[in-house]
Parts: C-alpha cells; structure tokens; sequence
C-alpha cells in the first residue's frame, strides 16, 4: 500500500521596511506604514490570496466534497493568521471551513516562525505554546504532529518535541541523512521512545513544488496520469510518500496558466485508480504505520536549498551578527513586561529576515532573490539591524525608567545578569 501524505505550509512574515539610521529612537514602527519606504505586507498578502489561498482552497474544498477519503494538512505560522485576520478574513474563512470537514489537519510550530530553538529552547517552547493557543482560538483543534521553521531538525530537536507531547514530527529526507534508506517509511528518532518521523520524499515533492513548469526538464510537461504512475511505483517498497511543499506552489509559484490547478485537480482521481492507494493526514500515518528503524540525526537539516541544511540563515557574518543580537535581548525584553515590545521583538526573529540576507549563488541564488523584497542582503541587513537598534533603545529606556520608580518608591534596584545564549549545535 502507498498512501500518500500532502502537507503544506503556508506562511507570509511581517517584513521590515527601508528602516533608516535616521529612525532610530524616532519610529518603532519596523514592519509597515504609509511611506514609500514602506514593504505593504497588507498588499502582498492579497496578491498572494488572490492568486493561490482563494484559489488553491477552492479546489481543496471541490476535491474533499468529491472523494471522501482525500485528506491533506495544513501548518500555518502565527503571524501568517495575524495578517490573515487583519488583511484578508475571507482567506482564513475559506481555510476554516476546510478545516471545519475533520479531514484538514493542522499541524503545530513556532507562532513566529523562528529559529528560537537554535538559540532559545525556552523562547521555542513559549512560541510554540502561543501557536498552539491561536490554533485552537481560530480552527478548534490541538495539534498532535510537529513541524519545525522550515524543516530545520535533529535528534535534539525530537527529544524536546516527544518530551512536549507530540506523537509524530516531519522533517526533510535528505539523502546525506537517509543514505540507502527509502524517506516512504516512518522512522524513529534516536534515542526517543515513542515519537515517529516522517519524512518528506523531496524528488517527488519538488517535481511539483520546482520542476512544474520547467520545460528543460525531460519529464515536462506533468500530468496527474503521469504522477500517479510515479506514486504507484511506490507500491511494495515503502508505506507512505510524503509530498511537503510551501501552499505558494500553487497559484504564486506555479502560475495558474501553467495548469497547476489542474493537476491538483485530477490527482487524486488518478491515484485512486490503484487500488491499493490512498491519502492520510500526518496523524493518520503515525497511527497506522509502525518505524522501520531508528534514525540518527547528530547535524540540523532543513528543507531549504540543495544543501539542506542551516546555510539559507547562518553562512555568512551578518546573518551570524543578526541572530547572535536579537537573541542577547531576550532577557531585557522579556522583563520590560511591554506586550508591544515583545511582540516586536518576537516579529524580527522570524527566519525570513535571515533569509533575505543570504548572499549564497549558483543554484540557489535566483530562489532566494525571487523572495527577497530588498535589493540586495546587506540592504536588508541594514534595515534590520537599524530595526533591532531601534528595538535595543527602547528596551533600555523601559529598563531605566523601571529602575527610576523603583528608586522613587524605595525599592532596592538591583542590575539583572544577561543568562548565557545557546548557541546552534555544531
């Protein structure tokens, strides 16, 4: 049997704007305004729902209606709901009414889509509970299944998943991890009792998700037939494939014209036509499959890029620089008690900002310019790093004036010590 295992991620982060030395201390507000300096995420999240959540959902809605057994899942970052709610109720209706159906499943992350867990283990699992908080306010679930920022994982990574209480985690199956292993079983993590693994098939995730519309490739054009044929084959030698991509597959990275929706469309009909296939959601397969072995996972992978590892946030100084600074503040910030300056602190740890300061090329370097809203990565490591500076100022103005009412009303004062900050595992 092969059943086949969807999962999307769908997530858009608060950019920061052309924010200027100038800014500092005179504007605290980093991710939008009404300038020409500014990057409208209110915009952005439109276009994007107009061309692939409206649609996208529509035809996940029409093939769940059709075939009751289609199932596929969902990992929504928090400040993707944030602007959903702000900018676009109609798209999180139309993602609440899939999940309404019981055969949508939600899976659990960072609210802020952060690396908090490279650097923070306690800032990760108070994200985590934030997301887990809004999950069940707008969709009435609880996630059982985890998926970190961008796949990135390792054997710690599930030790503290499984300690968290989660049945199954997904992650990447990288071939320098994998080896001769098949990614369509289910694994156990090293040194985790119960907790399984699933991982992503990337071959045949990415000949959706990339290859689409290429026409170098010598299998364009694809087709549902053609796909489900390749499914097929998985038949006797594995139990699950799992087809992980970012929702913008459909609509945004593969434009409508190419015929993404179509395929969409007609796959599961197709895959139907072997009898022994099916679709689970990540919950499902955790249940119906057992591991096939134990997997030992020392180095962080992700999915990003065709080393699959940190190097699309952490290969060059000023990504090192910018991670190493936000996470130094966590302390002061947390103890100012300030919802809005935690929140914002909170919004720069999102990987995105990291991301766009990648001066990685050749393979990757149009992927990374396609997302990137600036100009070039040392353009949006200056506005960010002015963001943070901007960020440090206030904090230490809200620490300052703590200290002078404690002064006032007689209180002793006494200078709190920075904890030390944990670093990436090597």
């Amino acid at each position: 049997m092969a059943s086949i295992c969807f999962y999307f991620q769908v997530h858009q982060p608060f950019r920061v704007k052309d924010y200027r030395v100038f800014d500092i201390g005179n504007d605290s507000e980093y991710f939008n305004d009404n300038s020409e300096r500014s990057i409208n995420n209110k915009k952005i999240l439109e276009k994007v729902a107009g061309k692939c959540y409206l649609p996208a959902n529509a035809v996940i809605l029409e093939l769940l209606n059709k075939h009751p057994e289609f199932k596929a899942s969902f990992s929504f970052s928090g400040v993707f709901l944030e602007q959903l709610e702000m900018f676009s109720p109609e798209t999180l209706k139309s993602f609440q009414k899939l999940v309404a159906t019981g055969r949508v499943e939600v899976l659990e992350e960072t609210y802020y889509h952060s690396l908090s867990f490279l650097y923070s283990p306690e800032e990760f699992r108070r994200q985590v509970a934030l997301h887990r908080e809004k999950v069940k306010k707008l969709f009435g679930v609880t996630p059982t299944i985890f998926r970190n920022t961008e796949l990135i994982y390792n054997n710690a990574l599930a030790h503290e998943v499984e300690k968290m209480g989660y049945k199954g985690i997904i992650a990447e199956g990288a071939d320098h991890v994998l080896g001769w292993r098949s990614p369509n079983f289910l694994y156990r993590p090293q040194g985790t009792k119960k907790l399984k693994l699933l991982l992503k098939n990337y071959r045949l995730s990415d000949d959706i998700a990339f290859r689409f519309s290429s026409r170098d490739w010598a299998d364009f054009p694809l087709t549902a037939p053609k796909f489900a044929e390749w499914a097929s084959q998985v038949n006797g030698n594995g139990n699950v494939i799992n087809l992980f991509m970012d929702y913008e597959t459909f609509g945004e990275h593969q434009w409508e014209d190419t015929g993404i929706f179509n395929f969409l469309r007609h796959l599961p009909e197709e895959i139907y036509k072997h009898p022994d296939n099916d679709f689970v959601t990540p919950s499902e397969a955790v249940a119906r499959y057992d591991t096939v072995a134990e997997l030992d996972v020392h180095h962080f992978m992700s999915w990003a890029d065709v080393e699959r590892d940190l190097s699309a946030w952490l290969s060059n100084p000023m990504q090192h620089d910018a991670l190493d600074t936000v996470y130094k503040l966590e302390e002061d910030v947390l103890a100012s008690g300030d919802e809005k300056l935690i929140d914002d602190w909170r919004r720069l740890q999102t990987s995105d900002h990291f991301y766009y300061m990648c001066t990685k090329w050749f393979n990757d370097g149009d992927v990374h310019k396609y997302f990137n809203p600036y100009n070039t990565p040392y353009e949006a490591f200056i506005a960010y790093m002015n963001a943070l500076q901007d960020l440090k100022l206030r904090t230490t103005r809200k620490s300052d004036l703590g200290m002078k009412a404690n002064v006032k009303s007689g209180k002793k004062v006494t200078k709190s010590v920075q904890k030390p900050v944990v670093k990436k595992k090597k």
